[in-house]
């Protein structure tokens, strides 16, 4: 009865978080007349998919924008991996004066959102010409203090013997990271390339303000450029659109989901 008891908590907790997905796809296949009728049926009486779902490819160039939110969480995650690699396995493994105090610095850090520091970022943008460029989506982000922290509570668990091995071995500590650290800890930048990924890929905050191009849209901007399109009240279109945005994400994750599973239960079972 206990078991029977959870997995009836847990299903109709499922339900409630999918719920909103189907609803979405189902108004996505809906006619406009039919989205505010006054029963509720998730099965469309008059199937109007072809027409919302052309209407979301054809008002804007929706390809270019997912082609933008590719391109973007992409070159974030790969310029992330590059730099808090090798610093978490300096605040790891290595031992110099201040290290401590670097690794609260990275923890204070942790405490900073991108809203407090928007504006000195805008007028830095505006100064160096980076605004309305796939540049200013990507550099303010290339260095991530959650990335360092989670490696540095992965690495800390690998034993200081086979790094040790490695030095006798002639490796230099940029070698041992690459070599070493990064194939022992790809569960762990596998973890975090997920959470980069869905974090810059629904971000709207920080592109609302560093672009007004269509052109250069990511998807949850391209998202408000088509509802303005529409003039906001073909919501058949509008769901179609956001079904569009939000599939790559899905599909994503479901191809991840075990290294992800993986990297989370051995970052938390080894700090």
């Amino acid at each position: 009865m206990t078991r029977l008891l959870r997995l009836l908590v847990l299903s109709l907790g499922a339900a409630v978080v999918l719920f909103p997905f189907l609803f979405m796809l189902s108004t996505s296949f809906k006619p406009q007349a039919e989205v505010f009728s006054a029963g509720l049926s998730l099965i469309p009486s008059h199937f109007a998919g072809w027409e919302n779902y052309a209407k979301a490819f054809t008002r804007i160039p929706m390809a270019r924008i997912l082609l933008n939110g590719v391109v973007v969480c992409l070159a974030i995650v790969g310029f992330q991996l590059v730099f808090a690699l090798p610093a978490a396995y300096a605040l790891a493994k290595l031992r110099f004066p201040g290290r401590d105090l670097l690794f609260g610095l990275v923890l204070l850090g942790l405490l900073v959102p991108i809203h407090a520091i928007s504006i000195p970022l805008y007028a830095a943008a505006r100064a160096l010409g980076l605004l309305n460029t796939l540049a200013v989506l990507i550099v303010p982000f290339t260095l991530s203090v959650f990335a360092i922290f989670l490696f540095r509570q992965f690495i800390k668990a690998i034993p200081d013997d086979l790094i040790l091995a490695a030095r006798s071995d002639g490796l230099s500590e940029a070698a041992i990271v690459w070599r070493i650290i990064l194939p022992n800890a790809w569960s762990a930048a596998s973890a975090f390339a997920i959470f980069s990924v869905v974090a810059h890929w629904n971000d709207l905050y920080w592109p609302l303000i560093a672009i007004s191009k269509t052109q250069l849209a990511t998807p949850p901007l391209g998202l408000l450029f088509f509802r303005a399109a529409e003039a906001g009240d073909d919501y058949g279109a509008l769901m179609a659109a956001t079904v569009i945005i939000t599939a790559p994400l899905i599909l994503f994750f479901l191809f991840a989901q075990r290294l992800f599973i993986e990297g989370m239960t051995m970052t938390g079972l080894k700090g």
